[in-house]
C-alpha cells in the first residue's frame, strides 16, 4: 500500500487521525483505541504525553501501530528530552519501520498532573527537524559519528491557521522549511473564510509550493465543548453559526459530526489544503471513523 508520503506526493486527499496513547503497560490497549481506524485513515498520529500527563509513550506507540499493520505518524515534543535522548528515540523509531514524524514544542508540565517536572527544550522543534534531516540525509549525527541504516523519515511541523494581517510573512514556516519539514499538521480550523485567506497567503508566498498542508478539524461534541475551545485553545475559532447550530440541535454530537464533515468537505476545495487531521478530544476513535465514514470519501 502506498505511505503517506506517497499519496501526498501524487495529489491524494488524505484523511489522518489521532490517538492518544493509553496509561497502560498493555499493547492490547493501544490496538484496541486505534481499531476503529483501521482501513479508514491514511495514518494515525500517537500523541507525546499531552498535556504533560503521562501516557504510554510516543515512540513505542509508533512502533506498535507499525507492526500491526497501521501507517503511524509519530509526534515528538522537544520537552522532554535532550538532544541524545531525542536522537535515540530517533534511531529507535526508525529501525521498527516508523517513517513519519511530527515535532511539537511540547505543553508545559506546570500545566500537566506533575507540575513539579522538569521541562528540558535542549532543542526547539526547528533544531529536532534539523537533527532527523542530517541523521536521514547525511546518515550521521552534529558530532560527526555515522549512523548504520537509513532512517527515512517524513519530516512534520504544526501551524495554526489564522486570519493573516496586511504585513504577513510566514517567517516561521519558511524557518521550519529551511529546517527540513516536508508536511504540515495544524491545529483546528473550522471558520472556512480564515481557512481560505490564509492559503491564498501562504500561496502568494510560496509556501504550498514547499510544505504539504494537512489540516486540523473535529467532530464538535457539545455546545459548551464548542464554546471551550472557542475560548481557550490558541488560534481555534469556532464559529458563532456552528456553535448556534449545536445549542439548537436535539443530538449535539450528530451534529457536531455533520459540521465537521461540512467543514471537511469545504477545506478540501481550498487550493494549497492536501488533507485533514481529524481529532476529538474527549472522545473515542470510533466518532472519528463514523466522521470519517460520514464523508463519503473512503
Amino acid at each position: 500500500m502506498a505511505t503517506l508520503r506517497e499519496k501526498l506526493g501524487r495529489g491524494d486527499f488524505v484523511i489522518t487521525a489521532e490517538i492518544m496513547p493509553p496509561l497502560s503497560a498493555s499493547a492490547g490497549d493501544l490496538l484496541e483505541r486505534a481499531a476503529p481506524l483501521k482501513d479508514l485513515v491514511d495514518a494515525i498520529n500517537v500523541t507525546d504525553a499531552p498535556g504533560a500527563r503521562a501516557a504510554m509513550s510516543s515512540t513505542a506507540s509508533a512502533a506498535l501501530l507499525a507492526a500491526n499493520g497501521f501507517e503511524p505518524v509519530l509526534q515528538l515534543t522537544c520537552r522532554d528530552r535532550n538532544r541524545i535522548g531525542m536522537a535515540c528515540d530517533l534511531l529507535g523509531a526508525a529501525a521498527q519501520g516508523v517513517e513519519n514524524l511530527l515535532v511539537l514544542h511540547g505543553d508545559d508540565p506546570k500545566g500537566g498532573d506533575q507540575p513539579d517536572a522538569m521541562p528540558v527544550y535542549d532543542l526547539d522543534s526547528r533544531g529536532v527537524i534539523s537533527l532527523a534531516r542530517m541523521m536521514r540525509d547525511d546518515e550521521k549525527l552534529p558530532s560527526g559519528r555515522e549512523i548504520k541504516g537509513h532512517p527515512n523519515f517524513f519530516l512534520g511541523c504544526a501551524d495554526t491557521p489564522f486570519d493573516p494581517p496586511a504585513d504577513f510573512e510566514p517567517t516561521g514556516l519558511r524557518s521550519k522549511i529551511e529546517a527540513g519539514a516536508e508536511f504540515s499538521q495544524t491545529q483546528f480550523c473550522y471558520d472556512l473564510d480564515v481557512a481560505r485567506r490564509y492559503f491564498a497567503r501562504l500561496r502568494e508566498h510560496g509556501i504550498t509550493e514547499r510544505l504539504q498542508f494537512i489540516v486540523g478539524i473535529g467532530p464538535l461534541l457539545s455546545a459548551k465543548s464548542a464554546r471551550w475551545m472557542d475560548e481557550n485553545l490558541f488560534g481555534v475559532t469556532v464559529p458563532a453559526a456552528a456553535i448556534a447550530r449545536l445549542d439548537g440541535a436535539e443530538d449535539e454530537k450528530a451534529e457536531g459530526r455533520a459540521i465537521c464533515v461540512e467543514a471537511i468537505h469545504g477545506l478540501k476545495e481550498i487550493d494549497g489544503i492536501c488533507g485533514v487531521h481529524i481529532m476529538a478530544p474527549m472522545q473515542s476513535a470510533a466518532a472519528i471513523a463514523e466522521t470519517v465514514q460520514m464523508t463519503g470519501l473512503r
